[in-house]
């Protein structure tokens, strides 16, 4: 079975946990989600990459959550959430994906 790279599981978190957020109109719902989804992928990131660098993912992908909130507010919420999405999904391949 093919293994899916953290890029994938990282930014499908960020992208789900506001999906489902909005959708079900259940926030705690969509934080479920989002921490499921950095749980899994931090996971990855520790085999992939060590401690450290899974310490640094994992402030990077709380720091998208985070940042997404102002950022929408200038450019539209998906817009933000897939802006952030991306950033993390670039950072985690280059720093674990890239080396499988």
């Amino acid at each position: 079975m093919a293994k899916v790279p953290s890029a994938v599981v990282a930014a499908s978190g960020l992208v789900g946990g506001y999906g489902v957020a909005r959708w079900t109109r259940q926030r705690p719902l969509g934080g479920v989600v989002l921490a499921a989804a950095g749980v899994a992928a931090a996971r990855q990131w520790r085999q992939q990459a060590g401690g450290v660098a899974a310490g640094a993912l994992s402030a990077a992908y709380v720091a998208a959550f985070a940042g997404s909130h102002p950022l929408a507010k200038k450019v539209g919420a998906w817009p933000a959430v897939f802006g952030v999405a991306g950033a993390v999904a670039l950072a985690s391949w280059a720093v674990a994906d890239r080396r499988d």
